[in-house]
């Protein structure tokens, strides 16, 4: 009866339309709750629950106990409030009429080998949405395996670098080797967005012999380079649900040069139309490595940008390094408005600096994410012989690059410019091996409350996966995920509903589902 059960209620699950935005709002209740009750949070559990909501339980004999949500609130209040308490709350289900709604969460609670189905009803009151009642039942928890499992969702794609959901089956995904995607993981379709810009990157075989020693590294079979070439980052605009409007970074050709650009355009069914070109920082020059190309929106509304300065070996450039130049736009990151205009209270670095920056100092950002409670940015920086970083965005500041590194440099006995007067910024993490870190993200699923904010970090190199236990801008511990199924990785992205999922660096691509 219980698999029936489970069974016909993943068929129901998502069988009533509704919006993103209600969703959200019925979300917020349902969060508190779960959050809450997992950390002990005890203004987080009133907080969800009507004044008057009675809560009809069962007491330790199994009879019935019939409570008022301050009492229920108060069974969290004896225990160390923010500490996990191992009940791992996961939503089943959830359906929406109008102003009512219905809710099924699963509790795991494998330290006392039990779990339980708390039914929830729901209704939009004049202060937002409330619990006004709930139930419980509970069981014995049969013995499974607890570890995250990896599940192919979706193959065949050319080097998947982002995914932008537009709801939870429905995405955006780039191709850096190949298209702009309107993908649907539930069936398994994907189509190609028309009307991309004619000067995106093509790949090709290239003729290093052409370019000073090091603009490109020597390739093993005499012939082909390996790029970093093509449709980059895609983002939706906050208001997409009205707008549909996106944001896509690539890499534009001009000849044999290149420069990173930042388009919007508005998706009208599968074609982009209304293409503005927001950010170009050029200049065009030869090399296909390190154009950033992250992007995501603030909790202000803003876009910010990660470009990279665009060199193989630093030992290219000579005299003030391209980072640390506020007159050259490469090395960078850049907050500018939806439209692609200069917000007044940017930070300062003079009249003579680029416009729109934001910070300096960056060698290969990819990666940047919003905190999903306090709206903090954060980003990945790829480093050269190690010197991969966590850093966390702050206006005006100077990560450092090439002038200070945690690890070392690809131009042999190269020696960085010493500066006086200038103050930089250290990471909040780096690592002492090299992970080449890529698109990360904040976990905030309900599977395992425990990651709830976490950093999510995937990178290139030997294929590795990180989870960063994250507490007060600071990294608590540092867990490594699948050392024994290692994939280049080259994006983390969290679905509306809260399931994590992972984009492989392989030429026969995977969307893959962490369960």
């Amino acid at each position: 009866m219980i698999r029936i059960f489970v069974f016909l209620t993943f068929l129901c699950c998502y069988s009533f339309g509704f919006s993103q935005s209600l969703r959200d709002s019925v979300m917020l209740p349902i969060n508190d709750y779960m959050i809450g009750t997992s950390y002990n949070h005890v203004d987080q559990i009133k907080r969800a629950f009507h004044d008057s909501t009675l809560l009809f339980l069962d007491d330790r004999d199994g009879r019935p106990l019939i409570i008022s949500a301050e009492k229920y609130s108060g069974f969290f209040g004896g225990r160390t409030a923010g500490e996990f308490n191992g009940r791992y709350a996961t939503l089943q289900r959830l359906d929406i009429y109008q102003n009512i709604a219905y809710a099924e969460i699963e509790i795991k609670s494998p330290q006392y080998n039990s779990r339980y189905i708390d039914l929830m009803l729901l209704k939009k009151m004049p202060d937002g949405w409330k619990i006004i009642g709930k139930t419980a039942t509970g069981y014995t928890l049969p013995d499974v395996d607890d570890a995250p499992q990896k599940v192919d969702v979706m193959t065949g794609l050319h080097q998947p670098w982002s995914m932008a959901f537009i709801d939870e089956d429905r995405a955006i995904v780039s191709e850096l080797s190949g298209d702009l995607l309107l993908v649907d993981i539930k069936v398994g379709s994907r189509e190609v967005i028309s009307g991309f810009p004619e000067d995106l990157f093509e790949p090709f075989v290239l003729d290093v012999s052409r370019y000073p020693e090091g603009t490109y590294p020597a390739p093993a079979d005499g012939r082909e380079v390996r790029f970093n070439a093509g449709i980059l980052e895609v983002v939706l605009d906050p208001d997409f649900e009205k707008n549909q409007k996106v944001y896509v970074s690539y890499v534009s050709q001009q000849e044999d040069q290149f420069a990173l650009k930042v388009i919007s355009a508005t998706l009208d069914d599968i074609r982009l139309t209304d293409i503005k070109t927001l950010l170009n920082p050029g200049p065009y020059v030869p090399g296909l490595f390190h154009f950033g190309g992250g992007m995501t929106f603030g909790r202000d509304g803003m876009l910010y940008i990660t470009v990279g300065e665009r060199l193989f070996a630093e030992g290219l450039k000579t005299g003030l390094p391209i980072a640390q130049d506020i007159t050259d736009a490469r090395g960078k990151i850049y907050r500018i408005y939806p439209d692609g205009s200069i917000p007044e209270d940017n930070p300062d670095f003079g009249p003579e600096a680029i416009p729109g920056l934001y910070a300096i100092g960056i060698r290969a950002a990819q990666g940047i994410t919003v905190h999903p409670e306090d709206g903090s940015i954060w980003f990945s920086e790829h480093g050269t012989t190690q010197g991969d970083e966590l850093n966390l965005l702050t206006p005006g500041a100077n990560y450092g690059w090439p002038d200070r590194t945690t690890g070392g440099y690809r131009t042999p006995n190269y020696e960085a410019p010493v500066r006086e007067g200038v103050e930089y910024t250290d990471p909040v993490h780096f690592w002492l091996q090299t992970v080449a870190p890529t698109g990360l993200t904040h976990y905030t699923g309900y599977a395992r409350p425990e990651w709830y904010g976490d950093l999510i970090v995937p990178g290139l190199s030997r294929g590795s996966l990180w989870r960063l236990d994250m507490q007060d801008d600071r990294v608590r511990a540092v867990e490594e995920l699948f050392v024994d199924d290692r994939v280049r990785l080259r994006k983390a992205v969290m679905s509306p509903d809260g399931r994590l999922y992972l984009l492989t660096d392989e030429a026969n691509g995977r969307i893959i589902r962490v369960d």
